[in-house]
């Protein structure tokens, strides 16, 4: 069977304020490296990936483009996108430029792949265990087993219920699916967002979306306990212990 045509969508559009940092967090050094260029260097060994399309603020589109991508020749970077409000904004924005590349996403015959910037530690492993699933789900999203003990809470911040631990999935990025799948769900979210808003349903993730829009299953993936998601200065010693370690 030939291998259909692989995107990597990379966001990587925040901030440094949780960072507690003036500088954005997807720039901040990791070892003497921005801390976006590690998974653009796995997206650029991949031999699953074929191209990607970067989403950045839109102040920082020049920087990227010649700081990042030139500066350590990001080859499979097909275009660097300016991102929206929310994190849907810039999915959808980097999907629109899907659309027009083909002509008519919805009906590409590909996979997308969508990755935090802030998480980079992915891996060709990772990568492998979502091609593998999508061909046979059409969606699906990493993750790993939670460790501890969770509970919900109520409105008044007493714990409420304690869910089945061996049920409950922490869940990380690459999500990944069909072309035509994502691109759809998404575009019905562009359409729909505000009467969401209005019942009190704040979308979270990509996964999120295709259930939400398209009232489709979401496969759950293994991904590692290492694919972690720099947020906080923490964050960062942990990265740092990881990468020392090798």
């Amino acid at each position: 069977m030939d291998k259909k045509k692989c995107t990597a969508i990379l966001l990587a559009a925040g901030s440094g304020k949780r960072m507690q940092s003036d500088v954005a967090k997807q720039f901040m050094l990791l070892n003497g490296k921005p801390l976006i260029w590690y998974a653009l260097h796995t997206i650029e060994e991949s031999s699953i990936i074929d191209d990607c399309i970067l989403v950045t603020g839109v102040e920082d589109i020049s920087y990227v483009q010649k700081e990042i991508v030139e500066q350590y020749d990001f080859h499979k970077v097909v275009a660097i996108v300016a991102g929206g409000a929310e994190r849907y904004d810039s999915v959808y924005n980097a999907l629109q430029f899907i659309r027009d590349e083909t002509g008519n996403a919805a009906d590409c015959d590909g996979y997308v792949f969508i990755h935090d910037g802030a998480r980079p530690f992915l891996t060709e492993e990772i990568i492998e265990r979502g091609y593998l699933a999508v061909q046979e789900s059409h969606a699906c999203v990493v993750g790993m087993p939670v460790k501890d003990t969770i509970k919900l809470a109520d409105p008044d911040g007493y714990a409420a219920s304690t869910p089945d631990r061996s049920m409950v999935w922490q869940i990380q990025t690459p999500q990944v699916f069909d072309t035509g799948l994502i691109t759809e769900a998404y575009s019905r979210l562009m359409k729909q967002k505000d009467e969401l808003a209005g019942k009190g349903i704040r979308i979270t993730d990509d996964a999120m979306v295709v259930e939400t829009l398209l009232q489709r299953p979401v496969k759950l993936v293994q991904g590692s306990y290492e694919n972690i998601k720099i947020t906080t200065p923490e964050d960062l010693c942990v990265a740092e212990a990881f990468l020392s370690r090798g």
